[in-house]
Order: structure tokens, then C-alpha cells, then sequence
């Protein structure tokens, strides 16, 4: 999978996916692969507790607690200060995923937005990045951002699995955030995403799976694990003209300095 002796950290999966029983052989697979750490992402306040538990119990593995677009009207909805409250452990490092999907009908976009708007909030008082969700949804995202970060300021945020426009990957990137490729990056159909992974900053940068979901070639048609992880950032280094070492530590800084909470339990 990869000969790189420096290590890839995977910022985007759902341990809570995998029986318990098979943990063990996910997370050596990972560091085989040169997978050194993931982080395990909340989608419900209560499935946030969940993971934290399973976090607590496992080396290398982070999690962050939030509420998912898709759950969003769940109730009662998620206030910023119940959020907060879950950030207090250790192993809590960011919060989300949070967002905009405007793919299905369903949760209404005001309630979509409400939750979305609540996480804001949460990761400005708790002084945490928040992984964003962002499908179908584009100029709403780039509007709520925009309203938020006028209002109440600045916050540290990652757009996760990237694969919209580079117009949102660019405003992302001026107002200071991270973008982050999974394997959609190494679809066949995916160029114009390749052109912006090659085109950004390279300070910027986070790879992920979003395990289970979006195996990469050329391991579509499997579930995907962190393990995976390598053969999206070895397409990344390759459309940037990197050796994958080069293209590891890149990340990995990149993953400390906006995960600072990692970066001070490392």
C-alpha cells in the first residue's frame, strides 16, 4: 500500500461502524498501512458518548462529538452548551460533523441550519475545530460561515470529504479553514477535484476515509477502514508532485495544528 516511513493520520471515520470484536484488527491494519492515529467523528449527542467510550478504551483513536445534518431533527436539538460539556475529556478533540445537505428533502433546511449554527457556537466556545459537512449546499455554507464568522468571529473548522466546488474551497482556505480528501479523490470521474487538491495551499491539507463509506481505488467495492487511508493520500502526492514521506508529514503537521488538543496529549 505505501512504503513511507512517516505517518498518515486518518481525521475522518466511524469506528462505531465495526463490531468491538473486530476493532482491534481495524486499528492494526491502520498501523501497518502507516495509519498512526484516527479520529472517530459524532453523529448524535448519544452515539457521541458512544465513541467517546470506545475512544477512552483505545490507543491512537480520537473522536469528536457533534450532531450529523441527517440527525438534525432529532429532539430535542443539540444546544451549544450540552456540546460544549462533551468536550471536556481528553480524548475529545473536535466537534461535529455539523452542517448543510441539501441532497435529500429531509431534515428541513431550517432545522438543518439551526443545528448547523448551534455547532458554530459550540466550537467557538469551546475553542475546538468543527468538521463540516457540506453536500449540495455550497452557497449556504459559504453564506452561514460568512454570517457567523462576521457576528461572533473567527472559528477553526475543516471542510471534511471534500467534493464541491473550488469556489468553496478557496473561501474555505481564506477564512482560514482546512480541506480534507477521502477517496472520492481517486474516482476516475474525479478531476476537477484532483486539479483543486493540487491547486491549494499546501498548509491546508487533511486526508481521511470516511470509513466505512468511499473505499478508494482500488479498493472500491470493499468496506473501507483506515487502512485505506494511504492509497488516497498516495493520489494526493502524486497530483502534487510529492514523495508520499513529504506528503505525510505535510499532513500530519497540518492535522496537529488545527487538532491542537492532539497535539498536546501527543
Amino acid at each position: 500500500m505505501t512504503n513511507s516511513t512517516a505517518m498518515l493520520i486518518d481525521s475522518h471515520c466511524h469506528l462505531d461502524y465495526y463490531d468491538a470484536a473486530e476493532l482491534a484488527a481495524v486499528l492494526a491494519r491502520a498501523a501497518a498501512a502507516g495509519v498512526g492515529e484516527v479520529v472517530s467523528i459524532g453523529t448524535t449527542l448519544a452515539q457521541s458518548r458512544e465513541i467517546l467510550i470506545r475512544a477512552r478504551a483505545l490507543q491512537n483513536v480520537w473522536c469528536t462529538v457533534g450532531v450529523h445534518p441527517h440527525h438534525a431533527a432529532e429532539t430535542p436539538q443539540a444546544a451549544p452548551e450540552e456540546i460544549v460539556r462533551l468536550t471536556a475529556d481528553p480524548k475529545v478533540i473536535g466537534i461535529g460533523e455539523s452542517g448543510l445537505d441539501w441532497f435529500y428533502k429531509e431534515p428541513a433546511r431550517e432545522i438543518q441550519e439551526r443545528n448547523f449554527r448551534a455547532h458554530i457556537r459550540a466550537a467557538q466556545q469551546a475553542g475546538l475545530p468543527l468538521a463540516i459537512h457540506a453536500r449540495s449546499a455550497d452557497e449556504d455554507i459559504e453564506r452561514v460561515l460568512t454570517e457567523e464568522f462576521d457576528s461572533l468571529g473567527p472559528f477553526a473548522f475543516l471542510m471534511h470529504c471534500f467534493s464541491s466546488s473550488r469556489r468553496l474551497a478557496e473561501f474555505a482556505v481564506a477564512r482560514g479553514g482546512y480541506v480534507s480528501f477521502s477517496g472520492i479523490l481517486t474516482f476516475p470521474k474525479s478531476e476537477e477535484l484532483r486539479a483543486i487538491a493540487r491547486d491549494l495551499p499546501g498548509e491546508r491539507l487533511l486526508v481521511e476515509t470516511d470509513a466505512p463509506y468511499l473505499a478508494p481505488v482500488p479498493m472500491r467495492g470493499k468496506r473501507n477502514e483506515p487502512a485505506f487511508v494511504a492509497h488516497t493520500a498516495a493520489v494526493l502526492a502524486r497530483i502534487r508532485g510529492l514523495e508520499m514521506d513529504e506528503l505525510a508529514r505535510i499532513t500530519t503537521e497540518n492535522f496537529r495544528r488545527l487538532f491542537r488538543k492532539a497535539a498536546c496529549a501527543s
